[in-house]
């Protein structure tokens, strides 16, 4: 159904063990976590993370960018292609940055994660990324992988 998609055993935040462990990597940020590449802080990143999940699920809204509407399903062609990371160093639309350079985070890993427990019964069927555009939820599980899987290693977490 997805042609693209050629590796049939990828991780996706829409089964219950994968999510359960990257939920359990998110319990092990502390603000002692150093960026490994790229300019947040460890702070910004749990922040940026529990924005993302926002957005995906319908609460945060997020334009779509014009770029995007050129290139984006060729590019996340590219990005779901197989299992490796996302690359470094991506760019992200205004309202997923995050400027404050200190957030409550035990308050922010918790929020995060109960907005990765809503996947249980994914809320937001008709998400259209700012960038890919309309996404399915196949591709909308792998994608939100990759994203915190990147993030948390970004933080070796």
């Amino acid at each position: 159904m997805y042609p693209y998609i050629t590796h049939t055993e990828m991780k996706t935040i829409s089964d219950k063990a994968t999510r359960d462990a990257l939920i359990n990597r998110i319990k092990t940020v502390t603000e002692n976590n150093k960026a490994q590449w790229g300019n947040m802080n460890v702070f910004q990143m749990v922040k940026h993370g529990r924005l993302s999940q926002e957005m995906i699920i319908g609460q945060l809204p997020v334009k779509r960018v014009f770029i995007g509407r050129l290139f984006g399903r060729m590019i996340l062609k590219q990005v779901l292609k197989d299992d490796s990371p996302m690359r470094r160093n991506s760019p992200t639309v205004p309202e997923l940055k995050v400027d404050e350079m200190h957030v409550d985070l035990a308050i922010e890993k918790n929020k995060w994660i109960t907005l990765l427990e809503q996947y249980e019964k994914f809320p937001n069927p008709n998400f259209i990324h700012p960038f890919f555009g309309k996404m399915t939820k196949e591709e909308i599980g792998i994608h939100a992988y990759k994203h915190i899987d990147h993030h948390l290693r970004q933080f070796n977490s």
